[in-house]
């Protein structure tokens, strides 16, 4: 029983010490895609020194942040200052424990409000992180940030709880069953994947919506005052959040065939979609932000989950009783 007990243990924590190198591997990558076709965008060549073609240029910019000493200032509290980002790297580890791993990792039925408590989570992060700084820019930034984060998380998780409904709980890997002979859920609720994408980019303060990073008023806001393994931490974290995003949009609208290579290739043209609409597109406007959540993706998504809860329940009372 004893042996038994030190390989759960051991299986279970070399699963998460590769979890954790496969994301920072995955970061690594595609900060270094997201700078090239940005450059390519705007006409320039982009890294291209380190390495071969650039290829190991973000490396060499981790290895330049991880030695450089931490910031000290004259008055922030000190305490809540260097641990916001060390919760907020660890919320968007802990997010990825609901991927359904072949070694069956972590398993269990209510994935969904996981995820959900988890994005509620880093809400306070950001607040923190710019109060503890004691800077009114960074403050500034947090209180952007929060407000547009709280607000999209309602379209949200609003339209995501259309697929939850139809497979009849909250485990995301019963997804895969439900869309295994190509019907997607996104070719018959076309609307909401649009409502979706949107909302996610918003979600992790994404161009054109990365308000709480306003370089004319703010320079970088509520991390303006980090730097060194703060600001590291801080960058993972918001580019672990964007591929977690579009892991679970593949599984949740693009068929979930998570065990093969088509499903990551269908994340990898997901993830290049939120470069593509960076390169692509200028800020919006705030007053227009919360106007176009509040006023449109609310009442749509809202509709959208009214009628088709309604056709669930008149499908189970009318067909199976």
């Amino acid at each position: 029983m004893s042996k038994v007990l030190y390989f759960g243990l051991f299986s279970g924590l070399f699963s998460v010490v590769f979890l954790i190198l496969g994301l920072l591997v995955s970061v690594a990558f595609y900060s270094l895609l997201e700078r090239k076709v940005l450059s390519y965008i705007q006409f320039r060549k982009g890294p291209n020194k380190v390495g071969f073609i650039g290829i190991v240029q973000s490396f060499s910019d981790a290895i330049k942040l991880l030695s450089k000493g931490l910031m000290v200032l004259e008055k922030y509290n000190i305490f809540i200052y260097y641990l916001v980002p060390l919760f907020m790297f660890i919320i968007s580890v802990l997010i990825w424990v609901v991927f359904p791993y072949m070694g069956g990792m972590f398993l269990f039925s209510l994935g969904f409000l996981f995820i959900i408590c988890l994005l509620s989570l880093g809400v306070y992060m950001l607040i923190f992180s710019g109060w503890s700084s004691n800077s009114v820019y960074s403050m500034l930034g947090g209180l952007r940030g929060v407000i547009q984060s709280i607000s999209y998380e309602v379209s949200l998780v609003i339209t995501m709880f259309f697929g939850f409904i139809y497979v009849g709980g909250f485990d995301i890997s019963v997804f895969f069953f439900f869309q295994v002979y190509g019907n997607w859920f996104m070719l018959m609720v076309f609307p909401l994947v649009c409502i979706l994408l949107i909302s996610m980019m918003a979600e992790v303060n994404r161009t054109p919506f990365d308000f709480a990073e306003g370089e004319s008023e703010l320079v970088s806001g509520f991390n303006l005052e980090y730097s060194g393994v703060g600001f590291v931490m801080l960058f993972m974290s918001e580019y672990m959040a964007i591929l977690f995003m579009s892991f679970f949009f593949v599984i949740l609208f693009m068929g979930g065939d998570y065990y093969s290579l088509i499903f990551f290739i269908k994340l990898f043209f997901v993830s290049f979609f939120f470069v593509w609409v960076r390169g692509s597109f200028p800020r919006y406007r705030y007053d227009k932000l919360m106007m176009l959540t509040w006023k449109i993706f609310l009442p749509v998504s809202l509709s959208f989950f009214m009628f088709n809860w309604g056709v669930y329940l008149f499908v189970c009372w009318n067909f199976f009783g």
